[in-house]
């Protein structure tokens, strides 16, 4: 079976919950917590993040938010005081890797292009409306006014899952939960 070596820096409790239940799980609680004020925003695209992954990869039935994974040593988290990294060894089917890119256009609200000509193409179409702020049309009124912008944008998310960059340093995990057994080291950083 083939794995992926990747890297997660988790507050400290997940190593606890990972020692006393043999696995960690994203709760919502989780996700407020870290995010505040903005975690609506961020409950919302987990949760349609995971709704398009499900038919993509392995993950329990009741994950319900993903967990960040570093794919290279270049890319990992560096300390934080009350944190803990790991060092995964994941089974590949369990793994989601997309383009980093391509997800900040998801996150943005933005249409995510198949390449140079496309993007150009789409924001000479936006120009030509008058359109500044293309979120807008996703996250503002102007959707109302331009539904076929609106459902452009929204389909194009799904190249999100479509091939991720060759270079893997451009890429971004996700697991849906840390297994006891995928962990094969640990770096503690004490508060």
């Amino acid at each position: 079976m083939a794995t992926l070596r990747a890297w997660t820096r988790q507050v400290s409790q997940v190593w606890d919950e990972i020692q006393e239940t043999g696995r960690y799980l994203v709760l919502e609680e989780y996700v407020r917590a870290k995010n505040l004020e903005i975690s609506d925003y961020y409950i919302e695209l987990y949760r349609w993040f995971t709704e398009q992954a499900r038919s993509r990869v392995d993950m329990p039935a009741e994950a319900r938010f993903p967990v960040w994974l570093a794919l290279t040593e270049a890319q990992k988290l560096g300390p934080a005081p009350g944190t803990v990294q790991f060092m995964l060894e994941i089974p590949e089917e369990h793994v989601l890797v997309v383009d980093y890119d391509k997800w900040g256009y998801r996150v943005n609200h933005w249409y995510i292009p198949t390449d140079a000509a496309d993007e150009a193409a789409f924001n000479n179409e936006l120009e030509r409306f008058g359109i500044g702020n293309e979120a807008l049309l996703i996250t503002g009124e102007q959707g109302n006014f331009y539904p076929a912008l609106k459902r452009k944008i929204q389909s194009s998310w799904q190249r999100v899952f479509e091939a991720p960059n060759p270079n893997m340093d451009m890429n971004v995990g996700t697991v849906w939960e840390i297994r006891r057994e995928w962990v094969k080291d640990i770096e503690f950083y004490d508060d």
